[in-house]
């Protein structure tokens, strides 16, 4: 009999004690470890490479939970998401059979918790990841576009949509994506894998090159663009804005100056930052983006630039990485998903 390994992962002690005893006692299960943040869960799931993961809704709803998915798809882990006792399902768990995340409710009976594991574990899900091939990033010509983006919630699963269309001569490209302290740079190597330009955590001074991708995730710093001779990447002190640090609208109205050089695209996302930014850089002549509420995850972000008539065109997620590239300058090449 194979024994399906897990890991519980969960701020209630009473909730977390149930489950990992219910769960010991079963034959065909060990419980690896338990964890009571998603630090923790990490460090945990990296060591130990669980095949099921319980985790409580709370956790599952921060943006840093989408980074640890992406780190861990090839190992092909179930997340059960339990919900919080006060409070229904808000998370995106699905019934799908290709999910990897699975909806169970706050004290669901060990017997149940068990036959769902039990059935989601059958068959595995992921792919065998697939080669990525990379070329040199390259000097930005005179007056040559650029590409701004913003992104929160949901956004790890949207970029990762959006940066695995990109050529391998994909154009210089700033993001600033919501997420943990601590998660930037693992966000940067999950994005890097999977797209043929170059990405990386961005770095005060860091030049603007075709091919290559700067983020700012997880940092106490805002990232602005330097619009001197040679555009630059510039790491800020400053307060919060919009509630975030970084902040997408710091991002976007340093850009103001270039604006007309620019495309520039909101994603899923709670709240609204970036709206005002977005708002900006349409006065002074860029090319404006938002996802649309049908493909968010959140349509938060991209609701508040449609209301205040940010964008210039709401488009689905699929459609925005042939918008960027369409405006840029930047179809040609060898995109990630035509790659061997």
């Amino acid at each position: 009999m194979q024994i399906v390994s897990i890991v519980i992962a969960m701020g209630d002690e009473q909730e977390r004690a149930r489950l990992a005893d219910g769960l010991n006692k079963q034959p065909q299960f060990t419980v690896l470890r338990e964890a009571t943040d998603l630090m923790q869960t990490y460090t945990i799931v990296e060591e130990r490479s669980p095949q099921v993961v319980l985790i409580d809704q709370d956790m599952a709803g921060r943006a840093e939970f989408e980074v640890m998915r992406g780190l861990f798809k090839a190992l092909d882990i179930r997340w059960l998401v339990v919900s919080s006792p006060d409070r229904r399902q808000t998370a995106t768990p699905s019934r799908n059979p290709k999910s990897d995340l699975f909806p169970v409710e706050a004290g669901t009976p060990i017997q149940r918790i068990a036959d769902t594991i039990l059935t989601v574990t059958r068959s595995r899900l992921s792919p065998t990841p697939r080669q990525v091939v990379t070329t040199e990033s390259h000097a930005l010509r005179r007056n040559e576009k650029l590409v701004l983006i913003g992104a929160s919630t949901g956004g790890v699963d949207a970029l990762l949509t959006v940066l695995g269309s990109y050529p391998v001569d994909g154009p210089a490209t700033l993001i600033v994506q919501h997420t943990g302290r601590g998660f930037g740079g693992s966000l940067a190597n999950l994005l890097d894998r999977q797209s043929a330009c170059k990405v990386k955590l961005a770095e005060d001074g860091d030049e603007l090159r075709r091919g290559q991708i700067l983020i700012a995730a997880g940092c106490n710093t805002h990232m602005r663009l330097d619009c001197g001779t040679t555009l630059r990447a510039r790491l800020v002190s400053g307060p919060p804005r919009s509630g975030h640090m970084p902040s997408v609208d710091v991002l976007f109205e340093s850009a103001a100056p270039i604006a007309e050089r620019c495309t520039a695209a909101l994603l899923t996302g709670m709240g609204r930052d970036g709206a005002e930014g977005l708002s900006a850089l349409r006065s002074a002549g860029a090319t404006t983006l938002a996802q649309d509420a049908a493909t968010s995850t959140v349509y938060g972000m991209p609701r508040a630039a449609a209301e205040l008539g940010a964008a210039m065109s709401i488009l689905p997620l699929s459609q925005i990485c042939q918008a960027i590239l369409k405006s840029s300058d930047a179809t040609s090449g060898v995109k990630a998903n035509e790659r061997s």
